[in-house]
């Protein structure tokens, strides 16, 4: 049994590689681009069902204003992504509480009202949304699912191997087991995704024609927002300073596609 979860394991590493649109960083992909839409769609009118929907006035209107530009320069600069396929969809959602945004698998994005007093200007909110829909076109989602599963397998595997150990012994051992695959691999593996999608993201924003400087003032009023966060090392997101650091490192870069795309309006 263990040498078939192990030929299951190498069959599934094997077939399922792939290559992150913008940053090349190799990815492991269990789920196919057409599932990984379809289970977008259907999440998105799930949690769209029980929301009060702007469709109208002024920040509705910039929040489309903004998607639409992203989505065109995510088509523009990552031709090779699944961009062009996306349905692309932006709402606003009446929730000022709620200081979030997100996007789907297929393009399904979404602003929560509570989220302007923090981005304060059209700059800054189209640096939250490029880094959304970065996520969306990097396919995170999917490479979190397919990593899960991957540890599943090894779970299962220990669990097997573990079998004929005295059973409080084991249940330490196990747990000791999945603390360690929590805080040692998929904490850092989520905020490796937000790192990554800050980079693509700050790059499709600029490329829009969105000055990338905002991102810097973004995300110092997000970490004045957020103070009392758990430790970086125990978070699913870089602290705001890490974030600062890197978006400053990838300025240059930036800045220059912010310049081009300035000259092609």
């Amino acid at each position: 049994m263990r040498a078939l979860l192990i030929s299951l394991l190498l069959a599934l590493l094997a077939g399922a590689c792939s290559n992150v649109p913008g940053t090349g960083r190799s990815q492991l992909l269990l789920l196919s681009s057409g599932e990984e839409m379809r289970l977008g769609a259907d999440t998105y009118t799930e949690m769209l069902a029980t929301e009060r929907i702007i469709t109208t006035g002024r920040d509705a209107e910039m929040v489309q204003r903004i998607g639409e530009r992203i989505a065109q320069s995510a088509i523009d600069l990552l031709p090779k992504s699944d961009a062009k396929r996306f349905r692309w969809e932006f709402k606003l959602i009446d929730a000022p509480d709620m200081v979030n945004a997100w996007a789907l698998p297929g393009g399904k994005t979404a602003v929560y009202t509570g989220l302007l007093p923090i981005t304060q200007d059209e700059d800054s909110l189209a640096a939250v949304m490029g880094h959304e829909v970065a996520h969306a076109i990097a396919r995170h989602g999917n490479e979190r699912m397919s990593h899960g599963m991957v540890l599943q397998l090894g779970m299962l595997g220990a669990a097997m191997s573990t079998k004929n150990m005295d059973p409080e012994d084991r249940n330490m051992v196990l747990a000791g087991l999945g603390l360690g695959a929590n805080v040692g691999v998929m904490l850092p593996f989520s905020r490796s995704h937000e790192s990554e999608a800050d980079e693509i993201g700050l790059m499709l924003a600029a490329n829009a024609g969105y000055n990338p400087e905002a991102a810097i003032g973004l995300w110092q009023r997000m970490g004045a927002a957020s103070q009392g966060a758990p430790p970086e090392w125990l978070s699913t997101h870089p602290s705001s300073n890490t974030r600062i650091e890197k978006l400053q490192a990838l300025m240059p870069e930036a800045n220059k596609l912010y310049k081009a795309a300035l000259q092609r309006r």
